[in-house]
C-alpha cells in the first residue's frame, strides 16, 4: 500500500457562514447574546410547529438566501432565540417576548403559564416537547 493510502486527506474548512459572518455586531451593537454558529450542538429540544409556522420559517430562510444570507432553519431559530432573549434581558416585561406570551396567555386562560407556571410534579423533560441531551 502506498504511503498515504488509506487515510483522509480532507481538510476540514470552515463554512460559509464563518467565512462570512461580521467581525463586529451588528449596527444595533446592543444585544450581547450571540447565536452559536455553524457548530456541533450537544444540546438538543424538539419543536412541534403547525404547517403554517414551518411554511413561515421556510420562507424567512429562502428571504435571507435572496438577501445574500444563506441560512438553515436551525441558525434562523438560533438567531432568532438570541435575538428575543437578549430583548427580555433588556426590556424584561416590556419586551416583545413578555408581551406576545403575556398576551397569549389572557387569551388562552387554560394555558399552564396563565395558570402559574408549570405543572405540578412534571420534570424539565416532561415540560419540553422534546430529549434533552448533554455530551
Amino acid at each position: 500500500m502506498a504511503a498515504g493510502r488509506g487515510r483522509s486527506r480532507r481538510v476540514s474548512l470552515p463554512g460559509v457562514a464563518e467565512l462570512l459572518r461580521p467581525a463586529a455586531p451588528g449596527p444595533d451593537g446592543g444585544d450581547q447574546r450571540r447565536a452559536s454558529g455553524r457548530e456541533r450542538h450537544s444540546q438538543k429540544i424538539t419543536v412541534y410547529l403547525s404547517a403554517e409556522e414551518l411554511l413561515d420559517l421556510e420562507r424567512a430562510r429562502l428571504a435571507l438566501l435572496r438577501y445574500g444570507a444563506a441560512a438553515d432553519r436551525g441558525r434562523i431559530v438560533r438567531e432568532a432565540i438570541a435575538v428575543l432573549l437578549a430583548d427580555l434581558d433588556a426590556r424584561g416585561m416590556d419586551s416583545l417576548l413578555a408581551r406576545r406570551i403575556a398576551s397569549a396567555n389572557r387569551a388562552d386562560p387554560d394555558s399552564d403559564a396563565a395558570a402559574g407556571g408549570a405543572r405540578q410534579g412534571s420534570t424539565l423533560q416532561e415540560r419540553t416537547t422534546g430529549t434533552i441531551e448533554s455530551a
